[in-house]
């Protein structure tokens, strides 16, 4: 077999040979991989910062305004100077979260990868790269927007089969998640366990999951999350605008501009007239430009049958954002532009009218296969079976640095 220097001389054989490769096919590719559908995690940059003592991340965030002011007539001279009332601001702490998502390489398909060069090894491993990258963009997706709060709950049981409140279910979600382990805990807090179990089914257009076995005492309201994720995952956007207390260490009772807003659709479909009107709270709180919303494919639907209202037809027009079927519609309002688009990972009941100019991922590091610690080794041994371990790994969190800018609408029922 033909060797070159910078891929096959490692001397630890197979394992070193595939580690080699791997960085020489996939270094700067990965990104490549990462599906448009997982809107958030494209939109908001992340931003890689070191934990402080207490395992958190620290960013100051302005939460006031400067007070010091005087006033004086015409006619004064020389007049008094009021003292200087400082503007708020605030260290806010963030919580960073590890996610480890492990595959499997057999030997043999190892050791034909290892000797067949980059191609071999490109063909032998893309889909199993390609997969675990969609699985782990998926996953930190759904806690970016639903972190804390879980994946939904409950309406109703029927042998081992959960129907999912319908403005609860996110088909994104539940798309592919056969095998998926699962937990069950009640709604109210401290949210007890009522067991594990894993989903065997899907049934998207009835919102059912059939699971392998229905923990016992499981009810109407009770919270599905992915098991181990519970009091263990990062804040996400949901919980972010619906604290009422202290949210990243700081408490919103008493700086109302760290507290998000929200806004009803009163049980009826997403309109353009109630866009203006919900992106008017974040505006009272000094939103000024572009926001983004993300909607549900179905309420996707209604704002498409309600497009007479304020869109864009001018010098900047495109196919891609006003065009019926297009990927995103555009309009004007009192704040400027708003960009509506469509996620499958949203909740049929919700829409997220978001400044993303305020958003950040913070953490270690992004989303790799590099492990902590073990530079330029990609795969491991496995210690009771004849192969090789792939992990991917993540420790990060989204952080929203004006809260009060941001507006969940909550409330909303899609016409068929």
């Amino acid at each position: 077999m033909a060797q070159t220097a910078n891929v096959f001389s490692n001397p630890s054989g197979t394992l070193g040979n595939l580690n080699g490769l791997f960085k020489e096919v996939y270094a700067d590719k990965l990104k490549e991989l990462i599906p448009d559908m997982v809107k958030l995690l494209n939109m908001i940059k992340f931003m890689a910062k070191d934990k402080q003592p207490g395992n958190l991340y620290h960013q100051p965030v302005v939460l006031g305004l400067e007070h010091g002011i005087t006033f004086a007539s015409s006619d004064d001279d020389a007049f008094s100077l009021l003292p200087a009332i400082a503007g708020a601001i605030k260290d806010a702490q963030v919580k960073g979260s590890p996610a480890v998502l492990r595959s499997i390489l057999g030997y043999s398909a190892a050791s034909r990868a290892a000797q067949g060069g980059a191609q071999a090894f490109m063909d032998a491993t893309k889909f199993v790269v390609g997969n675990m990258l969609r699985s782990m963009a998926k996953k930190i997706e759904i806690e970016m927007l639903y972190g804390s709060v879980g994946y939904a709950s409950v309406a109703s049981t029927s042998s081992n089969t959960i129907t999912i409140t319908t403005s609860e279910w996110a088909p994104g979600i539940w798309a592919g998640s056969e095998n998926m382990p699962l937990e069950i805990r009640d709604d109210a807090s401290p949210f007890t366990l009522r067991g594990y179990c894993n989903v065997v089914s899907v049934n998207m257009d009835l919102r059912q999951v059939t699971v392998d076995a229905l923990p016992a005492g499981v009810v109407a309201d009770d919270v599905i999350w992915h098991k181990g994720a519970y009091n263990n995952e990062f804040v996400g956007i949901h919980k972010i605008l619906t604290t009422s207390g202290t949210l990243f260490n700081i408490d919103n009772t008493v700086y109302n501009l760290f507290k998000g807003n929200q806004y009803s659709a009163q049980s009826g479909a997403l309109s353009f007239a109630k866009l203006n009107q919900a992106v008017a709270r974040s505006v009272e709180k000094g939103l000024e430009g572009k926001v983004t919303c993300l909607v549900n494919p179905r309420g996707w639907a209604n704002m498409l049958s309600d497009q007479a209202a304020l869109r864009k037809y001018d010098g900047s027009y495109s196919k891609k954002k006003l065009e019926n079927g297009s990927e995103a519609l555009t309009f004007f309002s009192q704040n400027g532009e708003i960009e509506i688009i469509p996620s499958i990972y949203v909740k049929e009941g919700y829409a997220y009218m978001l400044s993303m100019e305020d958003f950040a991922r913070v953490g270690s590091t992004d989303i790799t296969f590099k492990r902590p610690g073990a530079d330029g080794n990609f795969f491991r041994d496995l210690e009771n079976a004849s192969g090789y371990e792939l992990r991917c790994y993540t420790d990060q969190a989204v952080f929203c640095a004006a809260p009060g800018k941001q507006t969940l609408i909550t409330n909303i029922v899609n016409q068929a």
